[in-house]
């Protein structure tokens, strides 16, 4: 690559070659005048004279180190070493990204668009925070150890066949514990931690479909005490037994975490045909794992199951198709799990039970084939700002004394109604928005209670809030309007309290009160009907006071059939069909003067 020097010939040099050995030329005169310059020297022909294009088919045969060192020769050799072709060939040689994944600090790893990234070669940026890693590519170790002159250099990489072997390394101190495993299916490996180790899949394309750890036996990763902060991502988990209905896999699962320890899974499939276990089982006090922006999807059971005061913080997660519910929580476990989108569930979308608890934040849960939230046997969970919609039947189930705060939720275009609470249950549903249910808003039955407060009820296709068989919950603040049916209908020995709502606009009357129901309607705003304002009938009883009933198409107050409610210091006004209308064997007590009022 370097040019021959030649020397150049003037007028009385000695240019013989037959002149006698040991005898020197004498040297060239070379005049003051001439304008020939001296030959560059080859150190100054490298750096400032080659080509751009043969430096760098020179630095493409160099491995990382010593292009690190050419670069420190000048700043031309410093601006090609750091070209991004160069890095990108070097740094898909030994992690297969086909992106930079960066890890700025323990814990934490995401790719990059290497076009959109702050700094100019994000290829080399990975490959520093990467370095001390080791390898499991099955078959690779041999031809790595057996050819030292070809990866001179690279003698601090470690390379391992399976699994198991690396993480020997880590407990024998051979590396720090960052642990690369390449593409392939890795089958039925010993995979128990109980350290702080970082275990993240390297391929190309999509990571996760291309790094493959199963297990047909046992669980497939299982994280004990003395795993805290331990890491593990982009790879697909699976647990698929040959007998996968055998009782003895009810404890077996694809992953599980267990007592005093708080591992970190990030970006995982997860999926487990095992008919009687969990895909994921979090259990036990002081299990606190962080599990974000995994696919816990298509598992013959629960997806995730959280139990025995297990914690821990879940977002980002797509749970679908799961066979039994996407999330169990039970016995005192208390997760905080926010953006997961929660759907298509074969069963119901979340299922807590035998006092659980855990806050929900943000979610969306919408299409699972029973209620989107299931609350049962003194559970409580807080739900926030959730969107719960086209479920097969219900958007909130609560139960069997379930309790529960669900606050500023979306819940809309369920099968049935939008929320049901029954069996001695009491939660608080406060400041959501209920709509465009198939059937009503709020069903409470079968001695139901709860709080139901500050919600926008509209649209439903039956009663905003149906109150019935010895129910007695206490609705105050709502606004409940434009439904297809009625307004507030109370049934079958209903009772409550009902008080400081707007009731508007609904197609039937605003308030119903029938069969032997005895609610409390106080300071309510009913107006705007498109029939009558309050109706009882067929021995509908209660008390009726302090409301401002005005502007139905039919009267403001209707009382038949054996009906007989307690009617004091109401606004009975603007009826086109007169105030109160008292027929067919309607009574009524403790009447005060109100313009309109007939008897029949």
């Amino acid at each position: 690559l370097l040019p021959k020097r030649t020397a150049s010939s003037t007028a009385g040099a000695s240019t013989s070659t037959t002149e006698p050995f040991g005898h020197r030329a004498k040297r060239a005169r070379v005049s003051g005048k001439s304008h020939d310059l001296p030959a560059a020297p080859a150190e100054q022909y490298l750096q400032q004279k080659l080509p751009d294009e043969v430096v760098l088919k020179i630095f493409s045969y160099l491995l990382e180190q010593d292009l690190c060192q050419t670069a420190c020769v000048c700043k031309r050799f410093s601006q090609l070493a750091n070209d991004p072709i160069l890095w990108k060939r070097l740094y898909m040689e030994v992690f297969e990204y086909t992106r930079p994944m960066m890890h700025p600090e323990p814990g934490k790893f995401y790719q990059v668009s290497p076009e959109e990234h702050d700094h100019p070669n994000p290829w080399k940026d990975s490959f520093q925070q990467l370095y001390k890693g080791a390898h499991v590519k099955p078959g690779f170790a041999e031809h790595f150890y057996s050819n030292p002159g070809r990866y001179k250099g690279r003698e601090n990489m470690l390379y391992y066949d399976t699994i198991e072997d690396a993480l020997g390394g880590v407990q024998e101190a051979h590396f720090e514990g960052l642990i690369f495993v390449h593409s392939g299916i890795y089958t039925d490996e010993w995979i128990y931690i109980e350290s702080p180790i970082t275990m993240i899949g390297a391929a190309p394309g999509k990571v996760s479909d291309k790094v493959v750890i199963e297990n047909t036996r046992d669980s497939t990763f299982v994280f004990m005490e003395g795993s805290e902060d331990a890491y593990v991502g982009y790879m697909t988990i699976r647990f698929n037994p040959d007998d996968k209905s055998a009782q003895h896999h009810n404890a077996h699962h694809c992953l599980e975490i267990t007592v005093n320890c708080s591992p970190n899974i990030d970006h995982c499939i997860i999926r487990s045909t095992c008919t009687v276990g969990s895909a994921v089982c979090v259990s036990g006090q002081g299990a606190c794992p962080s599990i974000k922006h995994c696919n816990i999807s298509d598992c013959e059971n629960v997806g995730l199951y959280i139990t025995d005061h297990a914690q821990g913080i879940y977002e980002d997660n797509e749970i679908s198709n799961n066979a039994l519910a996407g999330i169990w929580v039970k016995n005192h476990g208390n997760p905080i799990i926010r953006r997961n989108h929660i759907h298509h569930g074969r069963d119901v979308g979340v299922f807590t039970f035998d006092h659980g608890m855990g806050y929900f934040e943000s979610c969306n849960i919408h299409r699972n084939r029973i209620a989107g939230f299931e609350v049962k046997a003194y559970a409580n969970p807080t739900v926030v700002r959730c969107e719960i919609h086209h479920g097969q039947t219900g958007g909130i189930y609560v139960h069997e004394k379930g309790r529960g705060q669900f606050i500023e939720n979306k819940i809309y275009a369920n099968n049935f109604a939008g929320v049901w609470i029954t069996s001695n249950s009491d939660p608080t549903i406060r400041g959501n928005a209920i709509f465009n249910g198939n059937q009503g808003g709020v069903y409470i039955f079968g001695d139901g209670r709860g709080l139901i407060e500050g919600n926008d009820i509209h649209g439903n296709a039956l009663a905003g809030i149906q109150i019935r068989t010895n129910s007695c919950p206490i609705v105050r603040h709502n606004k409940i309007h434009d439904g297809q049916h009625g307004g507030i209908y109370v049934h079958e020995k209903g009772q409550g309290v009902i008080e400081e709502n707007e009731v508007y606009s609904n197609t039937l009357a605003g308030v119903w009160v029938t069969t032997g129901s005895t609610p409390v309607l106080r300071r309510n705003r009913i107006h705007s009907g498109k029939q009558v304002g309050v109706y009882f009938y067929d021995n509908g009883h209660g008390v009726l006071e302090d409301n401002d009933i005005y502007n139905h198409m039919y009267s403001g107050v209707q009382i038949r059939t054996g009906s007989n409610p307690k009617i004091r210091r109401n606004k009975i006004w603007g009826g086109q069909n007169g105030g109160i209308l008292v027929y067919n064997s309607g009574l009524e007590t403790s009447v005060w003067p109100v313009c309109g009022f007939r008897l029949i």
